[in-house]
């Protein structure tokens, strides 16, 4: 089995990272501040997409983004929680699957997190916005990081915690669970996901007693 985990939302919990790069990014080019509320609607998605849905003209977006990176490089580490029960999620999931990061988060970033959580060892594969030409709900994320891990298995699966990640595993041709503890709400989760769980450790407990039940099964 192959389990594919979104970062934001999902295993992380950095929504003060963003919201004071975001704000430091708008007092840098004096643009009026959105309220916090519009800009962790659009969490998930990549920041030039989430700049342009907050109204950034179209001809600094890149520069807003810049702006953005350098204030978050500061106090990504300080300012991102794990979510409650996430490494357990991991810990639990990298017993009976081969597992993945496929986010929209710059991967370098990403990769930084898991080292300073000490979970990237538990981790094959990490696909981040700079890997890919298409970010979700795309299926290329999907389908580069299960083209690197190159596993023979049908069983896999994407948990995420919005739209995009379910929309993306779809595409892909692959199995997702949607979990409540980030940026989705139910009322848009329930339009994408077939299952919908609380958190990622309720999801990936749901997947240990499938594995279980279809090895005694067969």
């Amino acid at each position: 089995m192959i389990i594919l985990f979104d970062l934001d939302g999902t295993l992380i919990d950095s929504t003060d990272a963003i919201l004071e790069s975001f704000q430091s990014s708008f007092d840098t080019h004096n643009l009026v501040h959105p309220k916090d509320e519009d800009i962790k609607a659009l969490i998930g998605y990549p920041l030039d997409i989430m700049s342009k849905k907050l109204g950034i003209p179209k001809d600094i977006i890149w520069d807003f983004v810049a702006s953005y990176k350098t204030n978050y490089r500061k106090i990504f580490t300080q300012k991102t929680v794990l979510l409650k029960n996430a490494r357990e999620a991991v810990i639990t999931a990298s017993k009976f699957a081969t597992l993945g990061i496929v986010t929209t988060k710059t991967g370098e970033y990403s990769q930084i997190l898991m080292e300073h959580f000490e979970l990237m060892d538990y981790f094959d594969v990490l696909i981040g916005r700079e890997h890919v030409q298409n970010p979700k709900p795309h299926a290329e994320p999907i389908l580069k990081a299960i083209e690197k891990l190159s596993l023979k298995t049908k069983e896999i699966w994407m948990i995420g915690d919005t739209k995009l990640d379910i929309i993306s595993a779809k595409n892909a041709g692959v199995n997702s669970i949607a979990v409540l503890s980030g940026y989705g709400t139910r009322e848009t989760l329930n339009e994408v996901a077939n299952i919908i769980l609380p958190n990622t450790f309720k999801a990936v407990k749901y997947l240990e007693n499938r594995k279980i039940s279809h090895t005694h099964n067969s």
